[in-house]
């Protein structure tokens, strides 16, 4: 039964971590969106590859930064 609690307990936190991730980087996709002059959904609509790798590295670089405060000390250097 205590496994199973742990397993729960588990769960929760990974649901937890996915709906945190996944709203604060829609705040941040709505900020960088908001600090440029252009509208990159559209400009990726018209299929411009540039403005696409710029938000892919955006994404890529919010991530290592939220990596790097939840990985336990030691990890990375």
């Amino acid at each position: 039964m205590e496994l199973l609690l742990d397993y729960l307990k588990t769960f929760g936190w990974g649901v937890t971590g996915a709906i945190t991730m996944a709203v604060s980087l829609w705040i941040l996709l709505k900020v960088f969106t908001w600090l440029t002059p252009i509208d990159e959904w559209e400009e990726m609509k018209k299929g411009n590859l540039g403005v696409a790798i710029i938000l892919a590295a955006v994404i890529i670089g919010f991530g290592l930064v939220v990596a790097s405060m939840v990985a336990p000390p030691g990890i990375v250097k």
